[in-house]
């Protein structure tokens, strides 16, 4: 017989209990909560997501299959498809939102040294989003398409280490380049972005924050190029200019110069085009 502790509970010990018990006391989670508490609904989610769990049914019934192991996995109340329901119904998501910001911040000092293939002393950041299709019967308010329903996750990931920095949901019908104006702009950071992502105003106003940015162009995209830099051909970087706007309005959104770079992915067949108000890295780094 087993007398050693389960591999959950063993993993729940990096996390805060004391951390966990703040932002529960902050919104008043437990307030007149007599048996299933905020800390069981958040072991119970997380048992869930790391079984791969896929209903409410699925977690009560692998849950109450494993019943006499509660107690040793954290979860003292009693497990049931109604307490779950109610408790992911009533209790205030703010308090797992902070405390996953807690997280976050830890994880972000532990992967702070590691590299993610390319040595740069800034911290990067990939900007991008997700479409989650929901049943329109279920969720009629989440209307998408004609017949469809959905929800977009937007997630602004720290290469380093892959962790989310920032994640927002929205209905499923507002569009990405909206998320920058929510976003609060880590000066000297850089910010990787789709195309989807251009829109020159909320660009500068990157620009003007002390970041950088590194987007693809779109094929229309006008410009007037005022020079070239020397290109290492060998590297897949056909070309290395540094430009202006072209466009009436898009000159009068973005001013200020920008640096457009051509390369060739000659795995995927492509050629790519970047833009970046970075004048200081390599080009082949940027691509």
């Amino acid at each position: 017989m087993n007398y050693g502790r389960t591999i959950f509970s063993q993993l729940m010990d990096f996390l805060s209990i004391h951390d966990f018990r703040m932002c529960v006391r902050r919104y008043n989670g437990d307030y007149k909560i007599k048996s299933f508490s905020c800390w069981d609904q958040y072991l119970s989610m997380a048992f869930a997501q790391l079984t791969y769990r896929e209903s409410l049914r699925d977690i009560q019934a692998c849950l109450r299959a494993a019943q006499t192991k509660l107690y040793h996995l954290g979860i003292r109340g009693k497990v049931s498809r109604n307490t779950l329901a109610n408790a992911n119904q009533v209790r205030d998501w703010r308090i797992y939102a902070d405390f996953a910001q807690i997280l976050i911040t830890r994880a972000r000092k532990l992967y702070a040294g590691d590299s993610f293939g390319i040595e740069l002393d800034q911290t990067v950041y990939a900007l991008d989003s997700t479409v989650i299709d929901l049943c329109l019967a279920l969720f009629p308010w989440a209307e998408f398409r004609k017949r469809k329903g959905a929800i977009k996750l937007h997630t602004l990931l720290d290469l380093r280490g892959s962790i989310p920095s920032v994640v927002i949901v929205t209905h499923g019908k507002i569009h990405e380049v909206n998320i920058l104006d929510q976003l609060i702009i880590e000066a000297g950071a850089i910010y990787i972005m789709d195309r989807g992502y251009i829109d020159f105003a909320r660009l500068y106003a990157i620009h003007q924050a002390g970041a950088f940015f590194v987007i693809r162009a779109k094929d229309n995209f006008r410009f007037r190029r005022l020079y070239s830099q020397p290109a290492d051909k060998s590297t897949g970087v056909q070309c290395d200019q540094i430009i202006l706007t072209q466009n009436f309005s898009a000159r009068k959104a973005y001013p200020a110069k920008l640096r457009r770079i051509r390369f060739f992915d000659a795995v995927n067949n492509r050629r790519l085009v970047f833009l970046t108000n970075n004048f200081t890295l390599q080009a082949s780094t940027i691509a």
